[in-house]
């Protein structure tokens, strides 16, 4: 197995309401070894259980390569060692918990994403990339599978999301920007980052209740329908309509005050 490196591998710091989660090995791609993936799950697990926390802003060192996935040398080893698949290793193979954090998580997107970079890019909330990278399912040339690539179903065209599948070529970020599967495109890394902290800073300072049900309600209504999704949105909003944030946003608008969220 690799050494366990992980909380220098996958960084994660808090201010003013603000986590980053950064990866942190771009001498190998940003690749991700068993100890960094499974850091991920009990990061995921941290924020939510963190009031303090409104958004995170999920991000990359500088790499050509925002994440190549899984560390491939690694897995290798673990079968050739153990006889077992990597997966078994994992808290969270395919990334699920990430799915479910309740707060906004901001993709600064600042390299290549392949295989498990994409992975983690489609769990962001919201993505910033950087002009020139490319976006590929690359798990059809090493004979890994990618079931977690059901939800870009909602997100680009079908028929692009099989040329991904099975051709497991690189496509040109430009292009999934043009089917929406990007907020934005930045020319710098820099750019990127800073594009991505804006955003972080406007969710932040919004209602975190009304922001919560938000996120949750979008995704209630892809897996339900518009119909259904509809229904279970004005249950979810329920409790943003009778809280005291509720009062406070049209009280602060008719004082001409910056509101003072308690989320609650």
């Amino acid at each position: 197995m690799t050494v366990d490196n992980a909380d220098q591998w996958v960084e994660f710091s808090k201010q003013d309401g603000i986590a980053t989660v950064r990866l942190n090995r771009p001498e190998r791609r940003n690749a991700l070894a068993i100890s960094m993936v499974n850091r991920l799950h009990d990061i995921w697990c941290e924020v939510d259980a963190d009031d303090d926390i409104r958004v995170v802003i999920f991000s990359a060192a500088p790499c050509p390569t925002f994440c190549a996935g899984m560390d491939l040398k690694e897995a290798s080893q673990i079968k050739q060692d153990t006889g077992k698949d990597v997966l078994g290793f994992l808290k969270d193979p395919f990334h699920e918990r990430m799915r479910e954090v309740k707060k906004p998580i901001v993709g600064a997107l600042t390299g290549d994403l392949m295989a498990g970079g994409m992975l983690l890019s489609l769990n962001c909330d919201l993505r910033v990339a950087l002009r020139g990278t490319r976006v590929g399912i690359t798990e059809a040339k090493v004979g890994r599978g990618s079931p977690w690539g059901v939800p870009l179903l909602w997100m680009i065209p079908q028929a692009i999301l099989m040329e991904l599948t099975l051709t497991g070529n690189l496509l040109p970020v430009e292009q999934l920007h043009g089917y929406g599967f990007t907020n934005y495109l930045e020319d710098d890394y820099d750019a990127v980052l800073s594009r991505a902290q804006q955003l972080a800073v406007t969710i932040r300072d919004n209602a975190p209740l009304s922001v919560e049900a938000g996120k949750q309600s979008v995704f209630m209504a892809a897996n339900l329908g518009a119909k259904a999704g509809l229904v279970e949105a004005k249950k979810i909003y329920e409790k943003v309509y009778s809280s005291e944030d509720g009062v406070e946003g049209p009280r602060a608008f008719a004082e001409k005050r910056k509101p003072v969220w308690q989320g609650r």
